[in-house]
């Protein structure tokens, strides 16, 4: 408060137009996040029946129960493959590639390129090299893969922006203490870092339970409980866009977008909790 009164004794009207445009933008963001939120959560949880998580699914009852546990797979298989080549990468790119080598300008431009990349581009790519070309079919694992690729840019810049954080007087009191090389990484540099590393984590879970163009190339879009990595399946960003376009169960597709909603929240309160962890074990 003492603040904005220290801020309004200013006379220079470009500094009020900042301030008015800084907070119209914040107020304007959350209130887009509350109304959407609010308008899912009020269309869908009415039809959040138990009918709806039965295990099976039929044509009498659009169960999302097998979409959801085949979004948990692709979430955990998914982050289990881009998280230590994205972290490996950026450990590579910060602690042993020389700062400004040619290399290093080759790999940054190529994640900068993959970030940009449109996801219907990556199911294109999914589709003809791991479901024709590796003969994997469509199925779980062919869609993980797509969809690490697709996270590598995430994780790799934020483990690299973390690691980059990190004061040199830590390493260089590592090494002052006799540590090597790989010990300073692992248990002074990488533990400090982890808290951005988490963030980066946070944000490539958004990615995986959200994407859908990709997914519809490679999972395909069954709707049953995934016996192995092989099998087809529908996760739940493409039940609620399968529900939505038959427009027959436009009710069981927002109560299947509360379940969503709820999952990415979970999702993201354990990934802060973890992280929370690691910052008490720092100080």
């Amino acid at each position: 408060m003492q603040k904005i009164k220290n801020f309004a004794k200013r006379k220079k009207p470009a500094d009020w137009i900042r301030f008015f445009v800084m907070w119209a933008s914040a107020v304007i963001t959350v209130f887009i996040l509350l109304y959407m939120v609010g308008f899912i959560v009020i269309r869908g949880v009415p039809h959040l029946t138990p009918a709806i998580f039965s295990p099976a699914w039929t044509t009498a009852n659009q169960s999302l129960l097998p979409s959801l546990f085949t979004t948990l797979v692709m979430v955990v298989v998914t982050l289990a493959m881009a998280v230590p080549l994205g972290v490996f990468t950026a450990i590579y790119l910060v602690e042993y590639a020389s700062r400004g080598s040619k290399l290093v300008r080759i790999i940054r431009t190529t994640t900068e390129t993959l970030a940009g990349i449109p996801s219907i581009v990556y199911g294109l790519f999914g589709y003809i090299f791991f479901t024709l070309w590796l003969d994997l079919g469509i199925s779980l694992i062919a869609g993980c893969l797509t969809l690490a690729i697709m996270l590598l840019p995430i994780i790799m810049r934020t483990t690299e922006e973390s690691l980059k954080s990190i004061p040199d007087s830590y390493r260089e009191g590592a090494f002052s203490l006799g540590a090597g090389k790989l010990r300073t990484v692992f248990r002074v540099t990488l533990p400090s870092a982890m808290p951005g590393i988490f963030a980066g984590i946070i944000l490539g879970v958004g990615r995986i339970v959200g994407e859908t163009a990709a997914l519809i190339f490679t999972i395909g879009n069954v709707v049953r409980m995934p016996d192995s990595l092989f099998a087809p399946g529908r996760t739940l960003s493409l039940h609620v866009f399968t529900l939505a376009n038959e427009g027959m169960f436009v009710d069981q597709a927002y109560a299947t977008a509360v379940v969503l909603l709820v999952l990415v929240l979970g999702l993201n309160a354990l990934s802060t909790t973890i992280e929370r962890r690691f910052k008490q074990r720092l100080k």
